[in-house]
């Protein structure tokens, strides 16, 4: 079986999250869900670890069940890295190399491949700061699904949508497909 790992990040859109972890597992794939602290404020780990039916790691420092740090472990056993949602900040951290929580630590260390699912006000989206990290990314090989436009948590009208569940699920699928077990340097 292929592992995902599910990066939740702190959008309102994380509570969508719950739905692609249950979508994921229905279509044959072990996921392990990471929280940000801000996410844990919109999305609770005990959601995602009875979707996933995996434990939820929440932080480096909770981890306490081995001797090997768990967020490397998960970086090792990754088939596929996907954030969704993936906020600014987390493009940025993972545009700049930045390791200051488990996520952006997992991410580091992680060679497979990885799915950004962006969600965030669309004036953020549109930041010449943001779209440079995206262009740095894209060019070292992350793929980016979304986001889409409409009506915004925010109460403006534009692009920063997270891409549909199903949407999202099926392009993680293909890229396993693609990639298969082979992972991007």
């Amino acid at each position: 079986m292929k592992t995902i790992v599910l990066g939740v990040c702190g959008s309102i859109a994380a509570y969508r999250s719950a739905d692609l972890a249950g979508s994921l597992v229905r279509l044959g794939y072990t996921v392990h869900a990471v929280l940000t602290q801000a996410a844990t404020r919109f999305i609770k780990p005990l959601t995602l670890h009875t979707l996933s039916r995996n434990p939820v790691i929440t932080g480096v420092f909770a981890e306490e069940s081995s001797w090997h740090p768990g967020h490397i472990a998960l970086a090792d056993s990754a088939s596929l890295l996907l954030v969704a949602p993936a906020t600014a900040n987390i493009i940025a951290k993972l545009a700049l190399g930045f390791a200051d929580d488990a996520l952006s630590s997992l991410a580091l260390a992680c060679r497979a491949p990885v799915l950004l699912a962006p969600a965030m006000n669309g004036k953020m989206w549109e930041h010449p700061a943001t779209m440079a990290n995206v262009a740095l990314l894209s060019k070292r090989g992350i793929e980016f699904v979304g986001p889409r436009s409409g009506m915004l948590a925010c109460g403006y009208e534009g692009i920063g949508k997270l891409w549909p569940i199903e949407e999202i699920a099926a392009r993680a699928h293909q890229m396993l497909s693609v990639h298969g077990n082979k992972s991007l340097a």
